[in-house]
């Protein structure tokens, strides 16, 4: 439990760096970038998969970099639901979702699913690495 509290913090601070540093992206507080990343999580666990499933072509001719277009299209689907945070664009939902999608890969990488900060540090046992 706590590893999602703080992958929802994490997705929330991750909106909010969207929001600064792309013109297109607006939150007007907190809670509407809190709101946001709870929902686009939900619409992530949710609907990602069965979008990715539907359009596997489209990712396969484009390399996987249709995926991006699925991430701004959900991004825009928070954008309607979500007051407080405003995505203007096509564009700005990819780069958006972009900014949201290295920073959370970023950040989540630090974190376990007990919601501790760990370093993996690896030690050659007999050949094998432990």
């Amino acid at each position: 439990m706590p590893g999602l509290l703080i992958r929802w913090g994490i997705q929330t601070l991750a909106i909010l760096a969207a929001a600064y540093l792309l013109e297109g992206v607006e939150v007007t507080g907190f809670f509407s970038a809190l709101f946001a990343a709870a929902l686009l999580g939900i619409l992530n666990a949710l609907f990602r998969p069965v979008l990715l499933l539907l359009t596997l072509p489209f990712n396969i001719l484009t390399l996987g970099l249709f995926t991006f277009v699925i991430n701004a299209l959900l991004l825009m689907m928070v954008s309607g639901v979500v007051g407080g945070f405003v995505v203007q664009g096509f564009w700005p939902a990819v780069f958006g979702s972009l900014i949201i999608s290295l920073v959370s890969w970023l950040l989540t990488t630090l974190v376990s699913d007990q919601g501790r900060v760990e370093v993996i540090a690896l030690q050659r046992r007999g050949g094998r690495w432990e």
